[in-house]
């Protein structure tokens, strides 16, 4: 099984410092409701502004206990906490639906730009960390916009609000309070910023882990016939091991902050106390002032740490904000860029065509050039590894050729609609590719209009798939499993070319359409393509000789190159290479 990891990308997650603008440019394309922000922020606001008030009326309530307990006072202290606890119930659930929206929104605008990415960009990124992105980075944009904002906002609101309160009260007590709070956050920072570096190590690590989990689960058939069980513990038990490890970091630093948060506090409520009560015993300060002030620095504390938290989780943000604008940026295939062109009876030819993979320079195709007429069945043999399927790769548009062209007609097919030009296209691959679901689901995947039971039955049929259909209990309802595990390869091979009767295409590409067929499936199926080719542009990759000398024309590919090209019988008298390979594979 081949690993493949994404090329390394710098970017300002990496280096800690937060991209305010880049962010909000991540949340404006998920098209948020503003609204719900803005009221749940407003009435955060009016919670905060209740709870700043409890502490004034208590000093009055308090003070007044000479003269006997003020009831009227007393019921207003109640009804402004259960006023404060409604309205932030209020805020906060605002503030939830606002976070969800965005996060439903993003994973949609990450999900449509997946399914419109380029082959390419697949053939270097697990699809693991692409769905770590579409999960775990955006539940951390969503923690970062719906809770820590709305908490920093009125954190730093019930934070000003006391103070200034405070000093109106008493600017001596206050004097020492604004003193010491500095003190207790230059000892949470170093903290907190090792914090926010753990906390990115971890998203990075975990999207690698996803990416290996992801990878061998998919494939776990080839893992056991393999016995690479022990292997695949190994390579397994290494990222969890760096995620323990990076864990272990994060549990220590998390553990030490707390302690160190409530001991800072506690020294400052302490030292605030002791301040206090000897003004209270000099006179210069009433009872009741001074259970406002520990209300007022109650009320801070809580801000305080809430600010803390906010750092480490924009810090922890930053990297999967970064990580998600990379994605984003990744350019898309234009599906309905160009015009749309029937492409019945024209010549679909490639004039000098050269391909290498944009992380390799070594050519896969050189100077290829080949010429399939309508109404013909063209033919590509040659070595295993000789660029034939990476050809029909370049047909379907999934590369672009590094040098030469690929036409049909006139036209060069860059130049027109890749969505119609694919649509046109029957496409049966050696793989089989099926997907997760119903017989049904799989024979009308990707097409928009619908089919009857009858029409579904009658490809079957053209493919020979009918018999293992109808037996099956449920029928065209019958469940594949996901990779079609539930279905054999002879079974998923015909379902796959059911599927391009189905699309009834212009052109027909097969790409060892029948490799997993018996002699007898391949003779009823080879039939039935006879009468889908015709009025149709046939390409065929194969190694069966039965396949290839009823061919109109043959392409025999070496090293990514044509060495020759003709009927089965030209290529016999006059290419010894072709000779050479139509002897060895087919001696018997």
């Amino acid at each position: 099984m081949e690993r493949r990891m994404a090329s390394p990308r710098t970017s300002a997650g990496a280096t800690g410092k937060f991209d305010l603008k880049g962010f909000l440019h991540l949340i404006r394309q998920t098209a948020p409701r503003y609204w719900q922000l803005w009221l749940g922020l407003a009435l955060g606001v009016l919670a905060t502004g209740a709870q700043l008030m409890v502490p004034k009326f208590s000093q009055t309530l308090i003070n007044g206990f000479s003269h006997g307990v003020n009831q009227t006072l007393l019921g207003v202290v109640i009804g402004l906490f259960l006023l404060s606890a409604v309205i932030s119930a209020l805020s906060g659930t605002l503030l939830g639906i606002f976070g969800e929206n965005v996060v439903a929104n993003l994973r949609s605008t990450l999900w449509h730009k997946l399914v419109r990415l380029p082959v390419a960009y697949f053939d270097d990124v697990k699809t693991g960390e692409m769905t770590s992105r579409l999960v775990n980075d955006s539940t951390q944009v969503k923690e970062l916009l719906a809770n820590s904002f709305p908490q920093m906002v009125t954190a730093i609101m019930q934070l000003v609000g006391a103070l200034v309160i405070m000093v109106f009260m008493d600017w001596k007590m206050t004097l020492v309070m604004i003193v010491a709070i500095p003190i207790v956050l230059l000892v949470m920072f170093p903290i907190m910023k090792a914090t926010g570096k753990i906390g990115r190590q971890r998203q990075d690590a975990l999207a690698d882990f996803n990416g290996t989990a992801d990878e061998t689960l998919s494939e776990v058939r080839l893992v056991k016939s393999s016995n690479a069980e022990a292997f695949e513990t190994t390579t397994g038990g290494e990222k969890i091991k760096q995620l323990y490890q990076i864990g272990l970091k994060e549990a220590i630093y998390d553990s030490v902050a707390g302690p160190v948060m409530t001991a800072s506090m506690m020294a400052l409520f302490v030292g605030v106390l002791v301040y206090a009560s000897a003004r209270v015993a000099s006179g210069t300060m009433t009872m009741g002032t001074l259970v406002s002030f520990l209300m007022y620095l109650f009320q801070i504390i809580g801000p305080a740490g809430t600010l803390g938290q906010f750092f480490t989780t924009l810090s922890k943000a930053n990297g999967s904000t970064e990580r998600i604008r990379d994605l984003l940026n990744e350019p898309e295939e234009a599906l309905d860029a160009g015009e749309s062109q029937s492409v019945a009876d024209q010549t679909l030819a490639m004039q000098h065509v050269d391909f290498a993979y944009a992380d390799d320079d070594q050519p896969v195709l050189h100077d290829v050039n080949f010429e399939a007429k309508p109404n013909t069945v063209v033919a590509f043999a040659g070595p295993s590894g000789g660029g034939k399927s990476t050809i029909f790769g370049l047909l379907e548009r999934y590369y672009q050729p590094t040098s030469g062209q690929v036409t049909i007609g006139d036209q060069n097919v860059d130049q027109l609609n890749l969505r119609d030009w694919r649509s046109q296209i029957g496409y049966v691959s050696q793989d089989s590719a099926i997907m997760a679901g119903t017989i049904r689901d799989n024979l009308t995947y990707g097409l928009t209009q619908k089919f009857s039971d009858a029409e579904l039955w009658h490809v079957l049929k053209l493919a020979s798939a009918d018999k293992f259909v109808s037996e099956m209990a449920a029928g065209l309802e019958t469940q594949v499993g996901e990779r079609g595990v539930k279905v054999s390869g002879g079974q998923r091979q015909r379902l796959a070319i059911a599927r391009a009767f189905l699309r009834d295409p212009k052109i027909l590409m097969l790409d060892e359409a029948t490799a997993s067929l018996d002699s007898e499936s391949e003779a009823m199926v080879q039939q039935a393509l006879g009468e889908l080719m015709k009025g149709r542009t046939t390409l065929v990759v194969a190694h069966r000789l039965s396949t290839i000398v009823d061919a109109d024309n043959i392409y025999f590919i070496e090293n990514g190159h044509v060495s020759g090209h003709g009927t089965h019988q030209e290529l016999m008298a006059n290419t010894p290479l072709y000779r050479d390979y139509v002897k060895i594979q087919f001696k018997d």
